[in-house]
Formats: structure tokens, sequence, C-alpha cells
């Protein structure tokens, strides 16, 4: 997109008649690892294997302005650890920036060890509202008995978790629908966002929404040009698009998307699914899920 992303935001806003937006799946990291994570997609991404250019590397303070000129009114700080003892160390970081950021989903996160328990009951009990999982990165199977006690948590607790488990941008030993599958079938109310609508198993993850209600998914980079020319959405699903209309949430992967943040926005109006669909999709969803004012 051409025209100026607030301009048009704004624009966007005013016509759907949204009092803001609320973006499930944004990135705030401790400074050290989000310049290891921009330094990953500046060699090209040794998974995707094509230039990924990050449009928002600013410091933390100048993004957060961005997103809030943006009228993003709600976001998460999603972090994932890639070894063990990471994630209660990643979890302190997010607590904090949590508490010094009101407009921030209070996110969290853990891995397959045997302290993860322990930090993801101390996480909730300091007020986390939602966890992100990266099974590729990560490169663990979300069905590591390990993580058995942590699922139960979670379960009993009805705390969305974000959960990249698709094989986009490329495969990864326990990646894709089949240990998800397994995982719901064994935690049934498990509140899981699939992120980027399951990219690019889109139809075996809409199959398992069909089975468990409780299972949403994010929007994050689909239908952008940067997608499509990889892995297209199928146009035989739009019809379940509208049929999960209460269950898809907005996401943009802000700041490590390699084009400007309208186009995370304008590729949802390019499905002509109607205001009704985007409004729910960019802000009721979400403001009814984690019950915001």
């Amino acid at each position: 997109m051409t025209v100026d992303t607030a301009v048009y935001l704004a624009d966007f806003r005013r016509r759907l008649e949204l009092p803001a937006i609320v973006d499930v799946h944004t990135h705030f990291m401790p400074d050290q690892v989000m310049r290891k994570v921009w330094a990953y997609f500046d060699a090209a991404g040794p998974l995707t294997g094509r230039a990924w250019p990050i449009t928002y590397r600013d410091d933390e303070q100048v993004r957060l302005k961005t997103l809030r000129d943006f009228g993003v009114r709600a976001f998460t700080s999603l972090v994932y650890p890639h070894k063990p003892q990471m994630g209660a160390w990643l979890n302190d970081w997010t607590a904090d920036f949590a508490a010094r950021t009101p407009d921030c989903l209070h996110t969290a996160t853990f891995y397959p060890e045997p302290e993860a328990p322990d930090y993801v009951r101390t996480a909730l009990d300091r007020g986390a509202r939602v966890f992100k999982v990266h099974i590729q990165v990560g490169a663990f199977s979300p069905l590591d008995p390990l993580l058995d006690p942590v699922w139960s948590i979670l379960a009993e607790a009805g705390t969305p978790v974000v959960i990249h488990c698709g094989s986009g941008p490329a495969p990864g030993e326990f990646t894709g629908p089949i240990p998800i599958a397994e995982l719901l079938r064994r935690f049934p109310t498990l509140r899981l966002i699939v992120a980027h609508m399951g990219t690019p198993e889109y139809t075996e993850f809409l199959d398992l929404a069909e089975q468990y209600p409780q299972m949403y998914l994010d929007t994050t980079m689909v239908w952008t040009d940067f997608s499509e020319g990889d892995s297209p959405f199928p146009t035989g699903e739009r019809d379940r698009l509208r049929r999960f209309a209460d269950r898809i949430l907005f996401g943009s992967d802000f700041p490590n998307i390699p084009y400007p943040y309208a186009e995370s926005v304008a590729a949802l109006e390019r499905l002509e699914l109607g205001p009704d669909w985007l409004r729910k999709v960019c802000h009721d969803n979400a403001v009814e899920l984690f019950d915001l004012d």
C-alpha cells in the first residue's frame, strides 16, 4: 500500500465505527532478544529463504507510540524461549513490561522443562492473560510429557494460548495439525489461538475449529501480498471464514513485518466479508475473549 498507514487506519476505524483495533499478535521482547530476532530476519531467515525487511525497527518507546498512533487499543508482548531455563526469565520481563504498559495484555510463555508448571502458575498469579508458544522456534512437541501439567493448568484457568504450530514459513519436526489434534483431544477445553490461521495448513486447522468451539485463529500475515505468494489461502474456505466470524482475531506480527501495518488490515478488507465481520475480527472478538472494558 502507498497510502499513509495512520491515515488509512483512522479512516478504516471511522468507516466501521470502531473505537480502536485490538492486535493479539505483537512482539515486545527484551532488547537483546529482539535484536537477535531482527538479525535472524536480516539474514533472510535460514528457514524463510527470502528477503524480510523489518518495517518497524525502532526503539521500544517509538514502537509503542507507533501502535497507539495507529489506533491500537490493546496488544500483546509475545515472547518465546528456544532453550531451557529461558521461560521464567522472559516471564519476569513481560510482567515488568505489562506493569509499565497498561495497554499491553500481560503475556507469558513456557518451555518443556520440569520447572514450567511452577513458573506458569507464578505468571498466572501475577496476572498473565495470554501465553505464547512457538513450536517451530522452540523445536519441541506440544505433546512432550513435561508439558502435560502446564496444559492442564491453562485449560483449567481458561487462559488463551497463542500457538505458532502451522508449518509456515517452513516446516519443523513438530509442526502441523496432527499434534495439535492430539493435544486438543487430551485437553479439549484449552483455549488455543492458532497463529497465522495455521499457515499453510489452513483447511486442517479450520477442521479442528469445527470440532473444538473454544479454539480461535489469528489473521497474522494471512491474505497479505507477501504471504499469498507462498501460501495462498484456499478460496474454497471463504464460507468457513464467515461461519467462524466470532473466533477469528486480528494479529499483525508488529514490528517484525516486511510491509506497512496498514497492509495487515487492508488484506482483511479485500476479502469483502462485510463490515460486521471486520468489526468482530479487529475488535469485538478480542474485547469479549479478554474481557476488555
